[in-house]
């Protein structure tokens, strides 16, 4: 695969990401529905995982690097957590309205921005990852995490909006940050493309604990607080049969 035919795939993820942020700046989404949108994305990554790169984890027979690579993922992870929150302390990760915001003042959540980037830039990275191991697991990944995107779209769109920013800049800012999942693919399949055996498992295994973490302490997190009622608990289900069902009809 060239570089070019990757930004052609990667066309789809970025204007999901940018429409999201459209709709959120002109009509937030209400908590339910975000919340209904952040199970069916946690159940679709979660069913990527399962299909498309464990089983390639287990098939190469190295322990010691998917061990190194998996937990370099979790490092980050928590790094990246834990050099936003030192550096950016007060804005979190839910939209909400700021004491300066109802007075009718702006104020721009850069900690929020800056950490949705980092996560732009790893989801890119991943799909990057996954077109280096393969174009069909490259496009199956692509299909998961355009899901979670359209999610990061909403909500920096509708935190923007709620931190007093005006639509036009809202509009603006989002659609800058959705530009990162292009220069995360592009990196990874570039450093990665061509590697295979051990090595490419280490970098699988990288790929896997940072989707890992981000459904598990972002996305489910943050989808657990709107009271959990039986029809947002289905979502993630659904969300899990749809690539499950997707990934048996291509086989």
């Amino acid at each position: 695969m060239s570089g070019q035919s990757l930004f052609s795939y990667m066309l789809l993820p970025l204007a999901v990401t940018i429409l999201g942020g459209i709709i959120a700046a002109f009509r937030a989404p209400g908590p339910k529905l975000t919340s209904a949108i952040q199970h069916f994305a946690a159940g679709v990554v979660f069913a990527a995982i399962g299909l498309e790169l464990l089983p390639d984890l287990v098939g190469e027979h190295a322990p010691l690097e998917v061990l190194v690579g998996f937990t370099a993922g979790v490092l980050l992870m928590l790094g990246v957590k834990w050099l936003t929150e030192f550096l950016w302390p007060e804005p979190s990760a839910k939209p909400r309205v700021s004491p300066r915001a109802r007075r009718g003042r702006t104020f721009f959540p850069i900690g929020l921005v800056a950490t949705v980037t980092v996560d732009l830039m790893i989801d890119g990275f991943l799909i990057g990852v996954g077109f280096a191991a393969g174009a069909e697991k490259g496009k199956n990944l692509m299909i998961a995490l355009t899901v979670e995107l359209l999610f990061l779209g909403l909500s920096v769109s509708a935190a923007l909006a709620q931190s007093g920013v005006g639509r036009l800049t809202s509009i603006v800012t989002t659609t800058i940050m959705a530009f990162f999942v292009v220069i995360g693919s592009v990196t990874g399949f570039s450093l990665l493309a061509g590697l295979q055996g051990p090595a490419l498992a280490g970098s699988i295994a990288f790929g896997s604990s940072a989707l890992l973490y981000l459904v598990t302490e972002e996305l489910l997190v943050e989808a657990h607080e709107v009271p959990e009622t039986p029809w947002l608990t289905a979502m993630f289900f659904a969300g899990f049969l749809l690539f499950l069902e997707l990934g048996i009809t291509n086989t």
